[in-house]
């Protein structure tokens, strides 16, 4: 019997996933036609979506959440976006799920930091 996981579930593994550089797990999360809109880009389906966390992926240090609320379909997960080049970042991302999968994903934050320190390392 498969089960499946709710909103908030979805969430928690794909932030766990993530975090563990785990991209096999977030692909099985994400819908095939995920529509991702953030500080630093955008991305329309999942391999646009992938190649964006794998690429902050690799100055990824932690993600340290401080809230998570579920409403349905809908998550907004607060959390401390911490990398090997800036300061820790506060961070909302908002995801809609629909068919059991991640469909959108928005992210907001104040990328000066991230941007500084990408500019430092190149």
């Amino acid at each position: 019997m498969t089960t499946t996981k709710t909103a908030r579930e979805l969430a928690e593994t794909y932030f766990t996933a993530w975090e563990a550089g785990d991209f096999e797990t977030v692909r099985g999360l994400l819908a095939e036609d995920v529509d991702f809109v953030g500080a630093l880009g955008t991305a329309s389906g999942i391999e646009e979506a992938l190649g964006g966390l794998r690429g902050l992926g690799q100055v990824l240090e932690k993600i340290d959440v401080k809230a998570r609320v579920a409403d349905g379909d809908e998550v907004i997960t607060w959390f401390e976006l911490c990398t090997t080049v800036a300061p820790p970042a506060p961070t909302a991302n908002w995801m809609h799920v629909e068919n059991g999968r991640i469909a959108r994903i928005r992210v907001t934050f104040d990328p000066r930091g991230l941007l500084a320190g990408f500019e430092k390392k190149s």
